[in-house]
């Protein structure tokens, strides 16, 4: 008996010291990483786009009311200047590969932090935590990960930038969450058993802590990403509010469970081409990490995630009313064929045809960044001897984000040097 508890007691002091080194390093990083501050610095607001416009791309037809093509309204031009919100586990890195391939495709300058891939998160973003930032420079893109702040995001583009952001279901976007940051929220640490989860959203209130290290990824992360309240409760009108604020400032907000619809309505929104919308999908976790979520879990989780679910409800009804607008078949028809290009793309570049585990994947380049003590997040094998045409586009497609920024040429030292610490502790 006294061999068992004395298991238990080393286990757990082993946790404990592991989860505190885990936080001093953590702090630690952040201190080094934090941006510099800029005083007396003239602001100039950039009034015009300093990108290079290329020549109309296509026709736009006029729809009418029973969505047959009744005309023609003109050509179109690409918007270039694009404020991408990347919120938290929705899919956003599988459009941030995209967002850099068009950003490389016509030269475009991207707004990227500085040692990290995220702006000094989750402090909201300040226009000084651009990398090289000068007052009056022009950038066309800013798509890293941060708490969204307007004033300071608007000092950074030019005015008429196209505002896009992607939102998920709140109950598995926090199951999501849990997985990959869980460890991360040291108010965790002490849940008993092995569904954590489960044990969570039974008594929630029991374990969270507002004030918590990290406390912003376990309750309402989309409301907290957008630089709102998040322990706000759902008869505040604050929530109301801040939800008319982010409409109020999103062109088009995507939905990640209709990924390719949102897709398609992108590239009418900002006059693209089918081929700037290919892609795979990146960042996927293996199905048995998955938490199947029982009709309980999940209505305690929408309960949990009450200004979350609020916010997607609003925004998954002024989707449908763009979707409608479009025309039902349209982009019935316009989604069967960016799953064909994406299939004949996958034939061409994957080996396999599919993502696997990341212990079979056999490039570093192409390994995706880990959660603590896992390897759930699969990758994606290079096909060998694709041929020319398709060679520098397939390995693009297929990069991780973190990779693809260094690529761009983001140095990114502190995330590197967790990595390392990450690798020491052995969680």
């Amino acid at each position: 008996m006294f061999g068992k508890h004395g298991r238990q007691w080393r286990s757990m002091c082993k946790g404990l010291v592991l989860g505190t080194l885990l936080t001093s390093c953590m702090i630690l990083l952040y201190c080094l990483s934090a941006p510099q501050v800029h005083f007396n610095l003239l602001e100039v607001p950039v009034p015009y786009s300093c990108a290079h416009r290329p020549a109309p791309t296509h026709v736009k037809p006029i729809i009418n009311s029973s969505q047959h093509t009744v005309g023609l309204a003109g050509v179109c031009t690409p918007k270039m200047d694009i404020m991408f919100m990347k919120t938290h586990k929705t899919a956003s890195s599988t459009f941030l590969n995209i967002l850099f391939r068009f950003g490389e495709k016509h030269r475009l300058k991207f707004a990227f932090p500085d040692g990290r891939n995220d702006f000094f998160y989750p402090s909201p973003f300040e226009h000084t935590m651009v990398k090289d930032y000068r007052p009056g420079m022009c950038f066309n893109i800013i798509c890293n990960h941060m708490r969204f702040n307007a004033p300071e995001v608007a000092k950074v583009l030019p005015t008429d930038m196209s505002y896009i952001t992607i939102l998920r279901d709140p109950a598995e976007l926090f199951e999501s969450s849990f997985h990959y940051f869980g460890r991360l929220a040291p108010m965790t640490w002490k849940i008993p058993g092995e569904d954590k989860l489960g044990e969570f959203l039974h008594d929630p209130h029991y374990y969270f802590d507002p004030d918590g290290f990290n406390s912003f990824y376990l309750k309402n992360l989309l409301f907290f990403d957008f630089g709102q309240d998040n322990t706000l409760e759902l008869g505040d009108p604050k929530v109301e509010e801040g939800i008319h604020a982010i409409a109020g400032r999103f062109h088009l907000v995507m939905m990640v469970e209709h990924f390719e619809e949102s897709l398609i309505l992108l590239k009418d929104a900002l006059c693209w081409e089918m081929d700037d919308l290919l892609f795979f999908k990146l960042n996927v976790r293996k199905d048995s990490t998955v938490s199947k979520l029982t009709p309980e879990l999940r209505a305690r989780a929408l309960e949990w995630n009450a200004a979350d679910w609020k916010l997607y409800q609003h925004f998954n009804t002024t989707f449908w009313r763009k979707v409608e607008a479009y025309g039902s078949q349209r982009i019935a028809d316009d989604v069967a064929q960016l799953r064909r290009r994406n299939a004949e793309m996958a034939a061409i570049c994957i080996e396999g045809g599919h993502a696997v585990d990341a212990v079979n994947i056999q490039e570093t380049a192409m390994k995706p960044w880990q959660p603590i003590g896992e390897k759930s997040i699969m990758g994606y094998n290079l096909k060998k001897n694709v041929d020319k045409a398709h060679r520098e586009l397939c390995r693009k497609m297929l990069t991780p984000e973190l990779q693809y920024l260094t690529d761009l040429g983001v140095n990114l030292w502190v995330t590197k040097l967790w990595g390392h610490v990450r690798d020491l502790i052995n969680w």
